[in-house]
C-alpha cells in the first residue's frame, strides 16, 4: 500500500521531508519567475528589419505568456526516485512545465518529456528504473501532503488516496487539466505519434475531452517547430463548451492554439431549417451533387479566339479550344483550371507569334492571357463563380438540381432540397448551418483548403457526413484526434460507427474505447446506463471507479427549489439542467426565491456557482451537483431525446437529483 503522508501534523509524518518538498516548490517558483523575467528582458530590436522584429517580438510575447505562474495551481505534482545506471538525474520532479535554475539545473521536468512517462506508466511489475514514485497533495497552490509508492519491491500497490481526492475534488469554473491524474491507458493515447490519427470512444466521465486536449499539448511539445508552422486546432460543439475548456491548454503553457466550433470554422449561418432537409444536405452523397453542379458551368466552346497585334491576327481554332478545355476539366480545381485555360490559350497565341519569327517572352504571354478576347472566351466557357452562386442555383432551380443530382438523390429528396420560396439572388440568400458545409465543399472544389498539422474534434458523433468532410480537409496533410461517445449522439444524423466517421474525415486511425470512468459516481452511471440498450446497444456499459453510495436521488413530485437549496449546502458547482422550453420558468422560480444564479447560453462563458443549463447545451460539461428537471420533457423534445437524457444524467460529479412530476421514461423504471 502507498505510504500516506497526508498532513504535517500526523504524529508519525516526517515533517522535515514535507518541509524539504515545500522548500523545493518555493525554489522552483522563484526559478520560474527568474525565467519569465529573463524572457521579458529580451529585445527584438536586434532582429534587423521591421518585419523580423515583429515576428521575433511575437515569439517573445508567447514565451513570456507560457512562463506565467499560476499561484493556485501546483507547479509540480510528482517525483520519481530513479535507480542509478544511466545519465539521468536520480530524482526528477514532474510538473506542468520545465523549470531550471540559474545554472540550467532542472528543478521541474515537463510532464510531456520522455523521462516523465514513467510517472504514469511505471508499476511494480514494470518499474521502468523507478524505485519510488511520490505524489503530492495540494490546497490551492500550497503543498500540504505527500504519498509514496515503492515500485522496486514488487507486490501490489493499492489505490492512491491523493489521486482519488484530486479526481473527486469539487470544482467550479472552467475545466482543469488532468496532468496529475492521467491514467496509463489515457497516457498511451496522449503520447500517440503525430502521424497517427486516434479515435477515442469514451463513456461519460472517462476523460476523453481532457485526453484530447493533453494530446494536443503533448504534440506541441514534441513537434514544436513543425506544428508552429502548420498549426493545431480544437473544434468543439458550441461556444459554451469552448469556454469551459479554455483554461486547460494555457495552464500547460500552450497559449497559441485555435479553439473554435464547426460554425465558427465554416461560417456562422443560422437560417432555420427542417431537420429532414438538413439531414439530406448533410449526407455525403451531396459531395457528388456539388461537384457536378460546379462543373456544369463549364460549357463546350463553340468558337475560337482571335488576338490582334498590329497588323497581324493570331487565331486559335474552336476545336483547339475544345481540346484545351477537355484536357483541363477534371484534372484541376475549378479556379486554377480557369486560370490555366487563359494561359494555355495565350501559349497557343505565342506559338503563332513564334511561327511568324517573333520572340515573345513571359510578359507577352501574361498580357495575352489578360487581353479582352481571351478573357471574353474564358468567361463564356469557364465562368468565374463563388460557392454561393452555385449553391443558390442548386436550391432554386429544379432542372439544374436534377441535372446535378442524377440518380444520387431521389425525386423526393430533390423536392425536399428546393427552396419553397427562392430568394431573389445569391447575395440575399439566408444560409443554414447545413448549407455552411456545402459552401465549404464548393470552396474546396474551387481552391484547395489549407491543411493544419493536427486537428482535435470533440463530440464528433454529432457531426454530419458533410461536416466531417469539411473538417477532414483541414487535416488532409496532418492527423486528427477524434473524440466522442456514440451513446451521446443527439442529432438526426449522428454516427453509428467510428469507422464511418474516420472514412468521411479521410483518415485512417485506430479506435480506442475508454469505459472506466473517474468522474461520474457508479450509482449515477449505472442509472443512466439503463438507457444504453435503447440508444447504443452495441456499446459496452461504462464502469466507474467511484462507488458513490447515496449520490443518486429521484424525487417524484419534488420541488426544484428544495433540491437547489440542498445542493447549495454542499461544496462545489451546481447545474440545474432543464428542458429548453422550461429554462425560463426554472430561472424565474430561482429568482423569485432570491437565489442568485445565471443561465447558460450558446455563446456564454458563465462561471456562476449556480447555473440553469438548457438540456441541449449540457454536452461536454460537468458539475459537482446536477439537478435534472422533468426527464420526460427532455425525451419528448427531440427525435433522439433518450440520447439527450443520457447526456444530461451523466453530467454529475458528486450528486444527481432527478425531479419530476410526469412519469419517467420506461427505460429508467425497468
Amino acid at each position: 500500500m502507498p505510504a500516506h503522508k497526508l498532513a504535517p501534523d500526523i504524529p508519525d509524518a516526517p515533517t522535515d521531508v514535507l518541509a524539504a518538498e515545500q522548500a523545493h516548490l518555493a525554489d522552483s517558483r522563484e526559478a520560474l519567475r527568474a525565467m519569465r523575467a529573463h524572457a521579458q528582458s529580451l529585445s527584438a530590436d536586434a532582429a534587423g528589419d521591421w518585419v523580423s522584429q515583429q515576428i521575433l517580438q511575437g515569439l517573445l510575447d508567447q514565451r513570456v505568456a507560457a512562463l506565467a505562474d499560476h499561484p493556485d495551481t501546483p507547479l509540480f505534482f510528482g517525483r520519481l526516485d530513479r535507480a542509478d545506471g544511466d545519465d539521468l538525474p536520480s530524482t526528477i520532479y514532474v510538473g506542468r512545465r520545465h523549470v531550471h535554475d540559474g545554472t540550467s539545473r532542472p528543478l521541474v521536468i515537463d510532464w510531456r518529456a520522455p523521462v516523465s512517462r514513467a510517472f504514469y506508466q511505471a508499476s511494480p511489475a514494470e518499474p521502468m528504473s523507478v524505485v519510488r514514485r511520490r505524489r503530492f497533495g495540494y490546497h490551492g497552490g500550497a503543498l500540504t501532503a505527500y504519498e509514496d509508492e515503492p515500485l522496486a519491491e514488487g507486490g501490489r500497490i493499492g489505490p492512491s488516496r491523493i489521486l482519488t481526492e484530486e479526481i473527486e475534488r469539487p470544482r467550479t469554473g472552467p475545466m482543469r487539466d488532468i496532468v496529475a491524474t492521467i491514467q496509463p491507458d489515457q497516457d498511451e493515447i496522449v503520447r500517440s505519434t503525430l502521424a497517427q490519427t486516434v479515435c477515442v470512444q469514451g463513456a461519460p466521465g472517462t476523460g476523453k475531452t481532457a485526453v484530447g486536449l493533453h494530446r494536443a499539448a503533448y504534440l506541441l511539445f514534441t513537434h514544436r517547430e513543425r506544428l508552429a508552422r502548420s498549426g493545431v486546432m480544437i473544434v468543439g460543439p458550441n461556444r459554451a463548451f469552448l469556454s469551459y475548456i479554455s483554461s486547460v491548454l494555457p495552464a500547460l503553457g500552450e497559449v497559441k492554439v485555435d479553439q473554435t466550433t464547426v460554425a465558427g470554422l465554416l461560417g456562422e449561418h443560422a437560417a432555420p431549417e427542417d431537420p429532414e432537409v438538413a439531414a439530406v444536405k448533410g449526407d455525403a452523397r451531396m459531395a457528388k451533387v456539388l461537384d457536378r453542379a460546379l462543373w456544369l458551368h463549364v460549357v463546350k466552346p463553340e468558337e475560337g479566339v482571335v488576338f490582334t497585334k498590329g497588323a497581324y491576327r493570331f487565331r486559335v481554332a474552336d476545336y483547339e479550344v475544345r481540346e484545351i478545355v477537355a484536357s483541363l476539366r477534371g484534372t484541376t480545381r475549378y479556379a486554377p483550371g480557369r486560370a490555366a485555360l487563359a494561359q494555355r490559350l495565350a501559349h497557343q497565341v505565342l506559338v503563332r507569334m513564334e511561327q511568324r519569327g517573333e520572340s515573345p517572352d513571359d510578359r507577352v504571354q501574361d498580357a495575352v492571357a489578360r487581353s479582352k478576347p481571351v478573357r471574353r472566351l474564358v468567361d463564356a466557357v469557364w465562368p468565374k463563380l463563388t460557392p454561393e452562386q452555385v449553391l443558390f442555383r442548386l436550391l432554386a432551380e429544379p432542372e439544374f438540381l436534377a441535372r446535378a443530382a442524377k440518380t444520387d438523390l431521389s425525386p423526393e429528396e430533390q423536392e425536399r432540397l428546393l427552396w419553397a420560396k427562392p430568394y431573389r439572388s445569391w447575395k440575399s440568400a439566408k444560409w443554414s448551418a447545413a448549407d455552411a458545409a456545402l459552401l465549404d465543399e464548393l470552396a474546396d472544389l474551387m481552391e484547395r483548403t489549407p491543411s493544419l498539422g493536427h486537428l482535435v474534434v470533440d463530440e464528433a458523433q454529432d457531426l454530419s457526413e458533410m461536416q466531417l468532410r469539411a473538417l477532414g480537409r483541414r487535416c488532409r496533410n496532418g492527423s486528427a484526434t477524434v473524440l466522442g461517445d456514440l451513446a451521446q449522439g443527439t442529432t438526426p444524423w449522428s454516427a453509428t460507427t467510428w469507422e464511418a466517421v474516420l472514412a468521411h474525415l479521410g483518415q485512417e486511425g485506430e479506435v480506442t474505447e475508454l469505459t472506466l470512468g473517474f468522474r461520474v459516481p457508479r450509482e449515477v452511471l449505472d442509472y443512466a446506463a439503463r438507457l444504453l440498450p435503447s440508444i447504443a446497444p452495441g456499446l459496452a456499459a461504462p464502469r466507474s471507479l467511484r462507488p458513490g453510495a447515496g449520490s443518486l436521488t429521484v424525487r417524484e413530485g419534488g420541488e426544484v427549489l428544495a433540491a437547489v437549496r440542498e445542493a447549495l449546502g454542499r461544496e462545489g458547482s451546481i447545474g440545474v439542467i432543464a428542458p429548453d422550453a422550461l429554462v425560463a420558468e426554472v430561472a424565474g422560480t430561482l429568482a423569485g426565491d432570491g437565489l442568485a444564479h445565471a443561465v447558460l447560453g450558446p455563446d456564454s462563458a458563465e462561471e456562476h456557482r449556480l447555473l440553469v443549463v438548457p438540456a441541449t447545451l449540457a454536452k461536454g460539461l460537468e458539475y459537482d451537483h446536477v439537478i435534472v428537471v422533468e426527464p420526460a420533457d427532455i425525451v419528448d423534445a427531440e427525435p433522439r431525446g433518450l440520447a439527450r437524457l443520457y447526456v444530461v444524467l451523466t453530467r454529475a460529479v458528486t450528486t444527481l437529483t432527478v425531479v419530476h412530476r410526469k412519469p419517467l421514461p420506461a427505460q429508467l423504471t425497468a
